[in-house]
């Protein structure tokens, strides 16, 4: 067969194919014009994004988790009906029919990840949160990453005490109420930071939590949907925190630093006890995390300042999260995730989080 009939012979799905690779191989070569990301983004694909949103929102279920589940469904049909299809075929047609579901397969796949470039992969390469701002990342002195670690222990043990505790003097503030007042989580900003503003529509719970819990997620923005997604098993002490990292992320901003340190800021500063305390709390570990490898002896000092109540959430997240550690899920969807981001860019991929102390050392110090 030469190569025009085996193009004809399955025309439509190669039309397909060569339009999704098309697709692909075109967006690396324009990517890196931050001006035409820039006007694709505040245009279309921005406004389109909200418009989604704006659908999704009007049920307070996950949409986002609801195709996840109808993926997986239509998947396994596919793969049930497209192995049917060719053990009923005849033996000179069988590896055609096998073929044929194969590139369905891979043409579905290679459309969904054009589309997550268009909607999402275009923000990695348009103005970020420093660029907008003028705060930017910098190398940190030791003695500057010292004292806003010891800032930092010190603000989360003067708002422990503000937040609901259980008998056991851990955080027990509501999930339901945490998540009806993510709406105002970005209140505190607007003004000295006006590109900030948009109306928040909140977040939603998935109900698949554990799961996210198992492949090492705390939330997710979902582009395709405009909605953020928040997992409500693991520790609530961080929920606060990781609903205004989602939020940051809802504005456009697709640097996993940048939103981090968004989270910080925006809760610090948005006047909601439950999210002051986890904002200062997750700035905290990010930090204590930096100091420890530099200077032990000055982290032991600075724990000293932190009150039993906040060790106490600290010991409880740690081991919530010790039971998910290096499990098979865990590394694979670690694998993958650093993958993605590496892929828009971000050389260092999931190690990008880390990054977010050089932010709060710059704007804190």
């Amino acid at each position: 067969m030469n190569v025009k009939a085996f193009f004809l012979s399955h025309k439509k799905l190669h039309i397909w194919l060569l339009a999704d690779l098309v697709l692909l191989f075109l967006f690396p070569l324009v990517r890196r014009r931050r001006s035409w990301m820039n006007a694709l983004n505040d245009r279309f694909t921005g406004p389109l994004r909200r418009a989604l949103g704006r659908l999704s929102y009007r049920t307070e279920v996950s949409v986002m988790e609801v195709l996840w589940v109808l993926l997986v469904l239509t998947a396994a049909v596919y793969l049930i009906w497209s192995i049917r299809a060719a053990v009923r075929a005849g033996r000179g047609h069988r590896a055609r029919r096998v073929y044929a579901a194969a590139l369905g397969a891979v043409c579905a796949g290679l459309s969904v990840w054009a589309l997550f470039c268009l909607l999402w992969g275009v923000n990695h390469w348009t103005d970020g949160f420093q660029d907008r701002s003028g705060i930017y990342a910098q190398p940190v002195a030791l003695e500057d990453l010292r004292a806003v670690t010891e800032l930092f222990a010190r603000r989360a043990a003067e708002t422990a005490d503000a937040v609901e505790r259980d008998e056991n003097g851990l955080f027990a503030v509501p999930r339901e109420e945490i998540l009806a007042d993510s709406v105002h989580a970005y209140d505190g900003l607007t003004e000295d930071f006006p590109f900030l503003a948009f109306d928040d529509p909140g977040v939603k719970a998935m109900r698949f939590s554990r799961l996210m819990s198992a492949l090492d997620f705390t939330g997710v923005y979902s582009s395709y949907t405009g909605e953020s997604n928040v997992n409500v098993d693991s520790p609530a002490c961080f929920l606060p925190a990781t609903i205004a990292h989602e939020l940051g992320h809802q504005r456009g901003f697709a640097s996993e630093q940048e939103c981090n340190f968004l989270s910080v800021l925006a809760s610090t500063t948005c006047g909601n006890p439950a999210y002051v305390y986890s904002g200062w709390l997750i700035g905290y570990v990010y930090l204590g995390n930096a100091l420890y490898p530099q200077d032990p002896e000055a982290y032991w000092a600075i724990r000293e300042l932190v009150p039993e109540t906040v060790r106490a959430d600290l010991r409880f997240n740690n081991a919530y999260w010790a039971q998910f550690q290096n499990t098979p899920a865990q590394q694979v969807s670690n694998k993958l995730y650093d993958g993605m981001l590496k892929s828009f860019g971000d050389q260092r991929g999931i190690q990008s989080y880390g990054t977010v102390v050089d932010l709060l050392v710059a704007y804190y110090a």
